[in-house]
This record gives structure tokens, C-alpha cells and sequence, in this order.
């Protein structure tokens, strides 16, 4: 299967293949060049620089052990300096002469020794943890006597409840608020320390839940009780787990979180391989919900954050497409007719499942949208072209549907999906496929050029700048023919004009048409009328008259025997 990709979107993702072909403007890309590069056999992706997630994953941990490393050295390069400085400096205080007040001179600059040991060795530690990888973790506290017994005590509990109230008990107490769980006191001091230090609570942890948040709460506590209770419990805990982890590393960015998300997927599906015996189907099923239900609650932490030039991209990306508006379907080689009702219909529907995918919080339900999308895409095709539709053709039209919907927040809803989709999805299946073509539009539209639409670099700069627009080649009259130098705006007003002509001699002709069929249905009353009257001119109709009995016409009936009566003689 082989995918129409331009020359713009191929030089971007494989320069070297695409050196040497500079030529033809359509270019016939293998489905293999949309895999990954290292040819383990799974989708890759722009965002990965052509990986898929799982090869990226290892490569981004490689470069990053090796960054580990570099930096442990720096440090101990470091440690090695400071503790030659400090040799060569004690080595020279020792060789002065004594003084008259040796004493309190020698225990003043052993307390100056002491203070700078204990400040190097500070130093030096504070360094290595800050490059070692264990130091992101909290340290874990060590429970006091009484906190024992009351853990204890809840253990006991615990055991009696349930595996539905366990659940519920467990998931009210992370929706409740910090204040909320301690005395009145602490509450107040909570609330002004946090407002003297400006902080306020973590979005994904401690906000108030929306009732998106709750409904998927509940829902997930639902499907837990239909599990094995031994794995509900573990999903549970596990999922509570790592809500908790990532409010505590809510300073860190947001490729760290994708990690953490990325191994909590791997470690939650292993685990799920043990409950149910590899049996992958009901894998898939629990690891849907785990997403829906952790990912729900981190949307608003994690999508387009603050630290990423994510809103930056969207912004860039929003307002080239809006300078694109001119791109028309015979420059992109769409093969859609939208005269055709059913068509015009599925690219509406295209149009709006693409604009709707920013506004779901799940990964997978934008996933879904982008599928389809694309579904109503090749349904278009279909019906066009009165024949299955072909790979050929897609790419093209889901670049038009995207310059026709311009989606918001495009960029920042694949690096979400990018970030905190599960693997699998995004490496085999039509969702990955069609995740793949996406970005490959993306990266089509940011690379457009001149050439990509078999345009002169000056018509090109004129269309963008907006002093001129092309005229659709299905009505050359539709345009002014003023000069190259056309106001779009005109021309625009002019082509709505042409089409409420049409549409006006349209309706003329129907109501022509209305009224000639009207004319005909009267005549062909009369026809019938006239025909009736013949036929019962030709043949009237005679009434005979009513059959009376026989002797009816005998006036002397009253002179006649009686009848004959029948007689019963006895044997």
C-alpha cells in the first residue's frame, strides 16, 4: 500500500531519500517509510523523529543515562577540585610561623576548617542528588508510634468492608480536600500558609472535581467490582498509587510525566498479564478505564502546561493555516466532489469530528475522533469515485479537511496523545494509522511551498499575502479579469453572485416546470372527463324491470282448486 505525499512533508521527514528526487511534484511513499526506522515493525512519528513510542523510549532513556553519567563526572571533577584547593590551602597555613597566641588562633581555624568541611561535603552531596535519578522520588517518612497503631487500626477496618466500600472509602479520600481531613485549626493554617507563600493546590489532586471528574470516578469504582477482587484491589491501588506520585512531581516537566505515565502503563499491563493469565482482550479492557479514569483527573495539569511551547505551536499553526484559506481541492488533487449531497455530507461530519477531538480529556476518545474522521474521509472518496476508496487518495483529503476545519489547539492535542496514550495504540491498529497520516498533514501544511502546488514562488506570495486569490477552474467567469492585483474580497462577492444567479434561474425553471406539470394534470382531468361521457353516450345504461312471479298476470286466481296437500296413508 503506498501513500501521495508532496515533496514539501517528504524533504521534512526523509531529506536523504528525497535528494535525488526533486522533479515530480506527486511522490509515491511506501508504506514501509511510514513505519519506524529501526524496523521493528510499528507505526513511527514526526514528534519521535520517526520512531515509534517504544523504540523512542529507548533511545530517550539511553541519552539520558549517558547525561546522568556526564553529569555524576562533572561532579566528581568538581568534588576532586575543591578538595585539592582545600589540601593546598591547609598545606600553606601549616607552613607559617607560629604566633605569640597560637592557641585561640589554632581553635578559630579549626572551627573555620570544620564550617568549610562540612560546607564542601553539603555541596557535594547536594550536587550528586540532584543528578541522580532516585532523588525525584519523596523520601518516604517513618511512622511514629501512634501512627502505627492507627494504621493498624484501619487494616482491621478495612478487613470487615467490603470490596465496594473499600474502593469508595479509598477514592473519597483522594477527592477530599487536605483541609477537609484535619482539625479546624490546621485547616486556617493550611489556607494562610498557602496563600503567604502563593501556592495554591495541585489541579489534578487537590481542586474541587468537576462533575465530568466524578462521573468518571464512579464509573471506574463500578467497573472495579466486576473484576476479581484480587485484582480490583490491585488496579485500585495501584492507579491511587500513582495520582498520589505525580502531585508530588508536579515541578517536574512535562517529558518526565510522560515517563512516569508510559512506565505506569507498562508496569499496570504486566501486572494484568498475571491477574488474568495473558489473557490480553481483558488486559485491554481494565487498561481502557485505568486511562479514562487517571488521565481524566490529570487533563488539566498535564495538556499544554505552562512550561512547553505547546500554546506557541498552536498559535503558529492556527495562523498558517488561516493564510492557506486559498488552497483549493484541485490543487491538493482531492478527489471529492461535495456537489454530491451524501458526499458534502461526510466531509461535514469529517470537518466536525476533528474540531470536536479538543474537547475530550481521554487520550483514546481523541483518538477515536481522528478515526472517524478519517472513516467519513474515505466514505467520501467512496461515493466520489464509485469505487472503494484507496490510500492513495486519503492523505490529500485529510490535509483539505484540515485546512477547511482548522482544529484548535492542533498541535497541543498530538503532543497530548503523543505523551499519555498508551504505546499500542499509537503503534499498530487504524488508530495509530490514522494518527500517523495526521501528522504527516501537519508537518504537509507547516512545509508548504510553491512547489508543493505546482504554483510560481510570485503567485504563491500573492495568495498568501492576500493580494490575489486563484479562480476555480470549474467557472473562469466567476472572477474579475481587472488585473492580477484582485481584492479577494471582490472577487469573493462576485463568485456569490454568480452562484445566486444560478440559483436563481434554478428556480425559475422549477417553478416553470411547477407550473407546466399543473397545467397537464388539469388537461388530463378534462381527457378523462370527456372519455367517461362518450363511453356512457355510446352505451346507455338500460334499467330492466323486477321478475314477478309466474301466475302474477291471473286476475281469476281466486276460481282455482286449492293446491294439492300431501296425504299419509297408513301402511
Amino acid at each position: 500500500m503506498q501513500i501521495h505525499l508532496t515533496m514539501s512533508f517528504l524533504f521534512c521527514l526523509y531529506p536523504d531519500k528525497m535528494s535525488q528526487r526533486t522533479e515530480r511534484r506527486g511522490i509515491h511513499v511506501d508504506q514501509s517509510e511510514l513505519l519506524c526506522k529501526k524496523g521493528c515493525g510499528y507505526y513511527g512519528n514526526a514528534a519521535w523523529q520517526g520512531l515509534c513510542s517504544k523504540c523512542w523510549r529507548e533511545e530517550y532513556q539511553k541519552a539520558r543515562q549517558r547525561q546522568i553519567q556526564e553529569d555524576w563526572a562533572l561532579a566528581e571533577k568538581l568534588q576532586r577540585e575543591e578538595e585539592a584547593a582545600y589540601v593546598s590551602t591547609h598545606s600553606s597555613s601549616q607552613t607559617q610561623p607560629p604566633h605569640s597566641h597560637s592557641q585561640p588562633s589554632l581553635a578559630t581555624f579549626s572551627k573555620f576548617e570544620e564550617k568549610k568541611t562540612n560546607e564542601k561535603t553539603r555541596k557535594v552531596t547536594t550536587v550528586k542528588k540532584f543528578f541522580s535519578p532516585s532523588s525525584r522520588t519523596a523520601p518516604k517518612k517513618v511512622p511514629s508510634e501512634k501512627e502505627s497503631e492507627k494504621q493498624e487500626k484501619e487494616k482491621l477496618q478495612g478487613r470487615r468492608e467490603s470490596h465496594g466500600e473499600t474502593l469508595l472509602r479509598d477514592l473519597k479520600g483522594i477527592f477530599t480536600q487536605p483541609w477537609e481531613m484535619g482539625s479546624p485549626t490546621e485547616a486556617l493554617v493550611s489556607r494562610l500558609r498557602e496563600s503567604h507563600e502563593g501556592k495554591t493546590p495541585s489541579p489534578s489532586i487537590t481542586r474541587q472535581s468537576s462533575i465530568e471528574t466524578d462521573r468518571v470516578s464512579r464509573d471506574f469504582v463500578d467497573f472495579l467490582k466486576t473484576l476479581p477482587k484480587q485484582a480490583g484491589r490491585d488496579v485500585h491501588k495501584q492507579s491511587r498509587i500513582f495520582m498520589e506520585s505525580m502531585g508530588n512531581k508536579k515541578d517536574l516537566g512535562v517529558e518526565e510525566l510522560s515517563e512516569c505515565a508510559q512506565d505506569f502503563y507498562q508496569n499496570m499491563s504486566d501486572r494484568l498479564m498475571n491477574h488474568f493469565k495473558g489473557s490480553s482482550e481483558k488486559v485491554d479492557r481494565v487498561m481502557d478505564q485505568v486511562e479514562k479514569y487517571i488521565m481524566t483527573r490529570l487533563y488539566k495539569s498535564v495538556f499544554c502546561p505552562e512550561t512547553t511551547d505547546d500554546e506557541k505551536k498552536d498559535l503558529a499553526t492556527q495562523h498558517r493555516i488561516r493564510a492557506l484559506h486559498w488552497v483549493t481541492i484541485q490543487m491538493l488533487c482531492v478527489p471529492v466532489d461535495e456537489e454530491i449531497p451524501e458526499v458534502s455530507d461526510s466531509v461535514v461530519k469529517a470537518i466536525t469530528d476533528i474540531i470536536e477531538m479538543d474537547s475530550k480529556r481521554v487520550p483514546r476518545d481523541k483518538l477515536a475522533c481522528i478515526t472517524s474522521c478519517s472513516k467519513h474521509i474515505f466514505n467520501a472518496i467512496r461515493v466520489t469515485k464509485n469505487e472503494p476508496a484507496s490510500a492513495d487518495d486519503f492523505l490529500p483529503t485529510l490535509i483539505y479537511i484540515v485546512l477547511k476545519a482548522n482544529p484548535p489547539r492542533l498541535q497541543s492535542n498530538i503532543q497530548y496523545i503523543t505523551r499519555f496514550c498508551i504505546p499500542s495504540r499509537l503503534m499498530t491498529g487504524e488508530d495509530g494509522y490514522y494518527f500517523t497520516n495526521l501528522c504527516c498533514a501537519v508537518a504537509f501544511i507547516e512545509k508548504l511551498d510553491a512547489q508543493s502546488l505546482n504554483l510560481s514562488p510570485e503567485d504563491f506570495e500573492r495568495y498568501m499575502s492576500g493580494q490575489a486569490s486563484p479562480r476555480t477552474s470549474d467557472d473562469p467567469a466567476a472572477w474579475p479579469q481587472t488585473g492580477s492585483n484582485i481584492n479577494p474580497v471582490v472577487s469573493q462577492i462576485h463568485q456569490n453572485q454568480s452562484i445566486l444567479s444560478n440559483l436563481e434561474k434554478r428556480q425559475q425553471q422549477v417553478i416553470e416546470e411547477a407550473n407546466t406539470l399543473q397545467t397537464e394534470i388539469a388537461e388530463w382531468q378534462n381527457s378523462v372527463a370527456r372519455e367517461v361521457q362518450e363511453i356512457l353516450e355510446r352505451y346507455p345504461l338500460e334499467i330492466k324491470s323486477r321478475a314477478s312471479a309466474i301466475d302474477a298476470d291471473n286476475v281469476e286466481d281466486d276460481r282455482l282448486p286449492p293446491p294439492l296437500q300431501p296425504q299419509v296413508f297408513a301402511g
